[in-house]
């Protein structure tokens, strides 16, 4: 933590560059937290964990080769989490069905291992319509019981959801642990149906001062160890069984350091914006490099900017997704075509990018990238790498050359951000309706999302709730219809008795025509937007590469409330840049 001296009347620093001073105004404290800073002190009461599991009552019956079979509380446990996905795609996938059943068996008793040996003789159909009964029984609730719910839920929230770092009291963003249950993954992930196990307190590291109270374990139990960090900011930690990654539990996006820390990412990506024309006069002058390595680095650095291609960080050891970056890319993931489709030089891209989420683009290249690409594929097999002399920690020496603070993510944020801003300032009719403004606004997201290849899996429910909006619509068609025949009659009524009554009428009726065309408007708006959206994630887009300054500018700038763009908790994640940012803002 760094303090500045401040002034009496503002509480402002002193010194400071015109982006701090910005920063001050928006009401950020003198205490600044910056990559690599301390705090002081930390305490917290730990967290959260799920409650034990109830075992299911006695009239609800899992079946193997059509005969009711009693479970072990830790086999009927793991099977309730398949049977709670039996509506779910996931259960009728092959590499879903395998894992499940594989980890399932490792918590079968001797007994049950023996006579449990085939996935598709088990019958889950008693216990998936239990949990459905459960979830209806759930929405029947009374007001009461909704409340003492909520009240409960207040309680732990004012209990554990809140730590003292320096003085200061910050909401922690997830204080509760996940319950146990099945990985789902994205994209065809080879670990998808394997058993998440449940979280104990002798998994948690604690974080907090040596001269805090030290959260208590439950009774019974002790935490695997508590360390006094004050160079990190989470507050425990743990590692997850199936891919070995450390989980954390932080501080809510909207507290000072994630915020801060935000605001610096952005600001980075600003500053490659300065130097962005000079890095790409470099990499192009560097495809005509006598050394091949440069002429690798140089092509690998094009399509991270061209096509914002993550770097392709090296897998973890037991990682067995066979996922690639720009780096790790091989002579199978691409294929070279002089000309297609009226287009020269093009390149097809296909290969499974993070989460297992596929990658496939055809994109026409510059000559010398394409005859590059020749020349790295020569006498190389299918497994071969393509950028053979070059690794991501090369790759990132580099970019720390080119510009202080240069990550492969820093080009991902520069170039999802300026694509955000160009496409608002095409897309957007200042004459247009607020649904219509914020349809283009969704469009030019989705240009962002497809960009970053932020995919998903269509709703399970969209064709059901895309039939329910066409009802909607229909039935607003048929409402302005009457409205239109009602409003000619109340003309043809006034023209004969051209009284002060009738013209009221008229005017009645024209206002209720108005108000039906802008339902209808609305509604055939959303439909567009949801249909277009079926494939695309917009949240990780939104949430973590659009300086966030840019949407509530544009919002600023075209009078659309705040929150038709971000939600509360969006809305608190960025409360600094809606502070911050005037309808002029220019990323």
């Amino acid at each position: 933590v760094s303090r500045r001296k401040t002034t009496a009347s503002t509480h402002l620093p002193i010194t400071r560059t015109p982006s701090e001073s910005t920063m001050m105004k928006s009401g950020w404290e003198e205490e600044r937290y910056t990559d690599g800073s301390k705090w002081r002190f930390l305490e917290h009461k730990g967290p959260v964990f799920a409650p034990p599991y109830e075992p299911l009552p006695g009239n609800v019956k899992f079946y193997y080769d059509g005969k009711p079979m009693k479970l072990s509380a830790l086999a009927e446990e793991v099977a309730t989490f398949f049977a709670k996905m039996l509506d779910h795609e996931y259960t009728t996938k092959d590499i879903f069905r395998k894992n499940f059943f594989k980890d399932w068996r490792k918590e079968m008793t001797s007994e049950e291992k023996s006579k449990i040996t085939d996935l598709n003789k088990c019958n889950f159909s008693e216990m998936n319509e239990y949990f459905k009964a459960q979830s209806e029984a759930r929405k029947q609730m009374s007001k009461e019981e909704k409340q003492k719910i909520k009240e409960e839920n207040e309680r732990l929230l004012q209990e554990y959801g809140f730590c003292i770092m320096d003085n200061h009291k910050e909401r922690i963003g997830n204080f509760r642990i996940e319950p146990p249950g099945l990985f789902r993954g994205r994209g065809d992930h080879p670990k998808m149906g394997m058993l998440k196990r449940r979280i104990r307190p002798e998994d948690i590291i604690i974080n907090c001062s040596k001269d805090s109270k030290h959260p208590k374990p439950p009774p019974g139990t002790k935490w695997k160890e508590v360390r006094h960090d004050n160079k990190v900011t989470w507050l425990a930690s743990w590692t997850e069984n199936i891919q070995g990654s450390i989980k954390y539990i932080m501080l809510n996006p909207s507290s000072r350091i994630k915020g801060e820390k935000d605001w610096q990412k952005y600001e980075t990506a600003r500053r490659l914006k300065k130097c962005v024309d000079r890095i790409r006069n470099q990499y192009r002058d560097d495809w005509k490099s006598k050394e091949m390595r440069i002429r690798q680095r140089a092509v690998a650095l094009y399509f991270i900017d061209k096509l914002a291609l993550r770097a392709g960080n090296e897998k973890e050891e037991g990682e067995t997704a066979d996922t690639v970056g720009c780096c790790s890319l091989r002579v199978e993931h691409i294929k070279l075509y002089p000309k297609m489709d009226d287009q020269e030089y093009v390149v097809e891209f296909d290969f499974l990018g993070k989460d297992s989420i596929r990658y496939y683009n055809k994109i026409p290249v510059e000559k010398r990238v394409f005859k590059n690409l020749q020349l790295f594929l020569e006498n190389k097999q299918p497994e071969d790498d393509l950028f053979d002399r070059l690794n991501t920690s090369i790759l990132n020496k580099h970019l720390q050359e080119l510009m202080d603070g240069l990550t492969a993510k820093v080009f991902r944020t520069y170039n999802a951000s300026i694509t955000l801003q160009q496409q608002l300032k095409e897309l957007t009719c200042p004459d247009d309706s607020i649904p219509a403004k914020i349809l283009s606004y969704n469009r030019a997201n989705r240009a962002v999302a497809i960009l970053c290849n932020h995919q998903r899996a269509p709703p399970k429910t969209f064709e059901k709730s895309m039939q329910n909006l066409q009802t909607k619509i229909d039935e607003k068609q048929n409402q302005l219809s009457a409205a239109r025949k009602q409003l000619k009659a109340a003309k043809a009524d006034h023209k004969a008795s051209h009284d002060e009554k009738s013209k009221k009428a008229v005017e009645v009726k024209r206002k209720a025509v108005q108000r039906i065309e802008e339902q209808l408007m609305k509604l055939q708006v959303q439909a567009t937007d949801r249909e277009e959206n079926k494939q695309i994630a917009l949240g990780t887009s939104k949430l973590n590469y659009l300086d966030p300054r840019i949407s509530v500018a544009w919002c600023k700038k075209y009078g659309i409330p705040i929150e038709k763009i971000y939600n509360k908790t969006q809305r608190e994640k960025f409360a600094w840049a809606i502070d911050m940012a005037e309808k002029d803002y220019e990323f």
